[in-house]
């Protein structure tokens, strides 16, 4: 058996198990199985690694995506230049390697939000492990971004002095925090919604639920707007071919 799975906290929003189980019943892979392994720790890993030498990969959620980097043997250059790791493959020899797959679901994401569109700057709620990742993509593009964050120290806002006018000039905005994640889903980051318009794009990196209030208040201003589900598969399906290199 070639066994898969998901490491992180919590991990009861997560999709991931579902969408594997189902490719795998629909390719025909009978001798593949993923599981979530919900972590108290990341120091965790290596004791979970050593109980099952039957898992190949894992994928790295929330809250561990910059935090498990130091126990791998080698880090792809991309995950290295972007500072965070969402998929590991384990190795024969039991080396473990990182790599950043979010990066490709972002692409694919902002590809179908953005269409032709080049906003001329972006606003990213957020300073994760995913937020890396989004910056990453948005600098690719030559996008410039601010960053909004609780930590006054790891953003150019905090949410408590985002300037409205922050929010009126950056038509790309991406939720890159959890926030209104299920079972959540009331929830929405804390910015002056009133300012968006028609001309705003807002990407939320949230799946679940598939509508959240911070898409939800920007449909209700008329921009256009994308939920996490592309970025989801897509770095669904590169985790896949690393795992099968």
């Amino acid at each position: 058996m070639r066994r898969f799975g998901l490491i992180g906290r919590p991990l009861g929003h997560s999709a991931s198990a579902k969408y594997f189980t189902e490719k795998f019943r629909k390719e025909g892979l009978s001798d593949c199985e993923y599981a979530l392994y919900e972590l108290p720790s990341v120091e965790e890993l290596p004791s979970l690694l050593a109980a099952m030498p039957e898992l190949c990969g894992l994928n790295v959620t929330i809250p561990y995506k910059r935090s498990v980097m130091h126990l791998l043997d080698r880090i792809a250059p991309e995950a290295q230049a972007i500072g965070a790791v969402n998929c590991i493959r384990r190795l024969r020899d039991g080396t473990l390697e990182g790599h950043n797959t979010d990066i490709a679901g972002l692409r694919a994401a902002l590809d179908r939000l953005l269409g032709g569109a080049e906003p001329a700057q972006a606003l990213v709620l957020g300073t994760g492990g995913v937020s890396q990742a989004v910056q990453y993509a948005l600098a690719e593009r030559g996008i410039p971004f601010a960053l909004v964050s609780r930590d006054a120290a790891k953003g150019n806002y905090t949410y408590d002095n985002l300037p409205c006018e922050a929010v009126a000039e950056s038509r790309l905005i991406v939720n890159a925090s959890p926030v209104g994640t299920y079972p959540a889903v009331g929830e929405a980051p804390r910015i002056p919604y009133a300012y968006i318009t028609p001309e705003h794009f807002l990407l939320d990196l949230v799946y679940n639920p598939p509508l959240t209030r911070f898409l939800d208040c920007g449909l209700r201003r008329g921009a256009r707007v994308l939920n996490g589900e592309t970025m989801f598969r897509g770095q669904a399906e590169a985790s896949w071919r690393i795992w099968n290199t």
